[in-house]
């Protein structure tokens, strides 16, 4: 492609490309771009703002954390194994930095030198890749039914960090006898999180998970609390108990997956197992609005800003779930469960399968509508089972009395 075809943003990515490698980010001016790519200097100001914004576009031009993102789904979904899944993510993300070597060590060497807002603005640039990859990695996670100890943000930022401290170890340094070469970085960076961070769910999980799902009373003072705190706690406690999501799937929707009319209101699950989901508006024998006006359109209808997240921190950021986590001690705090114990946020979703049930869904179509297999639904069949006769004998109680 010739210069006179390529788009002005890609000849200004070029050309830093090629003065950041030649000789560093400091020693670059805006202007020595500019004209290497055969435009003024204004032009690049108005598509990146500084040089340190064309830092950043450099960056993710030519790692191109996007691509790797979404490779680590399709990683997933063709490989039979998660260690093959990892492998084929981490070789894919070493080969995406050896294809600019140069531009990694002189941000790493240079790094020093830039001002505090510069350093913080990479951070936040690499912050935003490593969410992109999290989004990605907690779609292939719970599609093919694996578990992971720790929140998808954090196993994204750590699956990056160690590949980019291994390439730059690499990179900058000689005789390091730690590993015999990169096949066997890649075979113990597999085994670490095999074995420390993700693991494949056993079939058995779901059958020796105790049912406990919360008494009326206790759900309805955890939405009283949620409606006194503000719109938003409102509406996520609706969420999950008129919904029946995971923490994970809450955190992930967007404004635009809220779909409502007249008739019903559904939320769009584009997290985990793909689905549609209505939100109940009566829960436990209460009613929370209608399908036009609960607690989840009014919260929609407070909304100033035009983030698309459904849910967002006090930063105005997306909720993530230790965030929703925290959110959920606090409407339960001093709170208890028939057993003595603190109501986990679990507890919401189980509450939901129960409830659905003993209002006479058929399992197979509350598998669809939860994501879950009709096998891992069986307890909270007989659960609901034994609620309704428990009933049934008050009732007869009551008729001889």
């Amino acid at each position: 492609m010739t210069a006179q075809k390529k788009s002005t943003r890609t000849r200004l990515i070029e050309a830093a490309l090629e003065l950041f490698a030649a000789q560093g980010v400091t020693e670059t001016t805006t202007k020595a771009v500019a004209e290497r790519a055969q435009v003024n200097e204004v032009t690049l100001f108005r598509h990146f703002g500084s040089k340190y914004g064309l830092l950043l576009a450099v960056m993710e031009e030519y790692a191109n954390f996007a691509q790797l993102g979404k490779a680590l789904v399709e990683q997933a979904i063709s490989k039979k194994s998660i260690a093959e899944a990892l492998k084929a993510y981490a070789q894919e993300s070493l080969q995406a930095l050896e294809r600019v070597p140069e531009l990694v060590r002189s941000v790493v060497g240079d790094a020093g030198q830039y001002p505090l807002e510069n350093r913080l603005a990479i951070g936040e640039g690499l912050s935003q890749a490593n969410r992109r990859v999290a989004e990605c990695l907690a779609v292939a996670i719970a599609d093919r039914g694996w578990q992971s100890r720790f929140p998808a943000e954090k196993l994204a930022s750590l699956l990056n960090g160690l590949l980019l401290g291994y390439f730059i170890i690499d990179l900058t340094s000689e005789g390091d006898a730690l590993w015999e070469g990169k096949e066997d970085f890649l075979e113990s960076l597999v085994e670490l999180f095999l074995h420390g961070a993700i693991a494949p769910q056993t079939p058995t999980t779901a059958k020796v998970t105790p049912v406990a799902d919360l008494p009326s009373n206790l759900v309805h003072a955890i939405l009283q609390r949620a409606r006194k705190l503000g719109r938003q706690e409102y509406a996520l406690a609706y969420v999950l108990f008129g919904g029946g999501l995971t923490a994970a799937e809450i955190v992930r929707l967007e404004r635009s997956h809220s779909l409502s009319d007249s008739h019903q209101h559904i939320l769009q699950i584009n997290c985990g197992a793909v689905r549609q989901v209505p939100l109940a508006h009566w829960i436990m024998g209460k009613r929370y609005g209608s399908s036009t006006n609960n607690p989840l359109t009014q919260w929609l209808k407070s909304r100033k800003d035009d983030r698309a997240a459904l849910f967002l921190n006090q930063e105005g950021q997306p909720m993530s779930e230790q965030e929703l986590q925290a959110l959920w001690q606090n409407l339960t705090q001093g709170l208890l469960t028939l057993e003595g114990k603190s109501p986990t946020i679990e507890q919401a979703r189980q509450t939901w399968c129960v409830e659905m049930l003993m209002k006479g869904i058929e399992l197979e179509d509350l598998s669809i509508l939860s994501g879950m297999d009709i096998e891992e639904l069986q307890p909270f069949d007989r659960r609901a089972r034994e609620k309704a006769a428990i009933e049934q004998a008050h009732r007869l109680d009551r008729k001889s009395g």
